[in-house]
């Protein structure tokens, strides 16, 4: 096991600026005042939320012109590099559902094809526990996405972007198992980025997709009285950034972990933990 550094987050990693409003005439009513001050406010909240939003534009192209510039060589290597960590860890071995993403080569996306078939292969349950598997489905353009139980590879087709998912009925004409509205819970998500930091920073590509499933599986998770699922990204070396680089609004979730080409690093306490 290739030895990674660990590190904990302890406080929230982003905090708005105390926003300072106008001075107000002492002539003006009390209800005037209150809707001066929080017209202000608002403002100076939207101003700084639409700098972040370029911030995280400068970085994601950025990262994106890395990613696109990688060798296929070193990009081959560390594939299969983070996916026999993935494979081989423990907390994957024991895991008994997860949600992972499937990978798209125009994405540039950390290759997950290895650990999807070893999933739906139905392993010796005596050296691995027999999982269940669910994979994003994107419903419209407004950020909803569903993760949905395939038992084969042969459960997807390739959408109108040639990506490749599932259909929300099965060749039987049944429809699928949503994650959020099943019984038992998952264990372990596998999720995709474009870039991360070792404090648990996720930057994704625009769409909120992955953010706005978390917060309704964490909703799911309050529901039932379950135990959070581990949220762990796969990161090429060259969407590791230095810590803090990455902006972040409170809509943005924390990772648990990150499996890099040089192994695991834990990040949540819950992750050092169990890894």
């Amino acid at each position: 096991m290739i030895e990674a550094r660990v590190f904990s987050i302890t406080t929230s990693i982003f905090f708005f600026p105390r926003i300072l409003t106008r001075p107000v005439s002492r002539l003006q009513p009390a209800t005037t005042r209150s809707v001066v001050a929080m017209s202000t406010t608002t403002s100076k909240s939207q101003e700084e939320l639409d700098s972040i939003f370029k911030q995280k534009r400068i970085v994601r192209s950025t990262v994106r012109k890395s990613l696109k510039a990688m060798d296929p060589s070193l990009r081959t290597h560390q594939d299969d590099a983070i996916q026999n960590t993935v494979l081989e860890a423990p907390w994957f071995k024991s895991c008994r559902g997860l949600c992972a993403y499937i990978s798209c080569k125009s994405l540039n996306e950390v290759d997950t094809s290895k650990i999807l078939s070893k999933i739906l292969q139905h392993p010796d349950p005596n050296t691995v526990a027999e999982k269940k598997l669910y994979v994003p489905w994107v419903e419209d353009k407004n950020s909803n996405m569903r993760m949905l139980h395939i038992s084969h590879m042969d459960d997807l087709i390739a959408n109108s972007m040639n990506i490749l998912e599932p259909a929300p009925v099965d060749s039987q004409g049944n429809e699928r198992e949503d994650v959020l509205q099943a019984e038992e819970p998952v264990d372990l998500f596998i999720l995709p980025g474009l870039a991360f930091d070792r404090c648990g920073r996720r930057l994704g590509r625009g769409g909120g997709y992955y953010d706005t499933f978390l917060k309704r599986y964490q909703d799911r998770v309050m529901e039932k009285g379950w135990s959070n699922p581990l949220k762990v990204a796969l990161s090429y070396s060259p969407q590791i950034l230095e810590d803090g680089s990455i902006p972040v609004t409170p809509n943005d979730v924390l990772i648990d972990a990150l499996v890099t080409p040089s192994g695991v690093v834990p990040i949540s306490p819950r992750a050092i933990e169990r890894m």
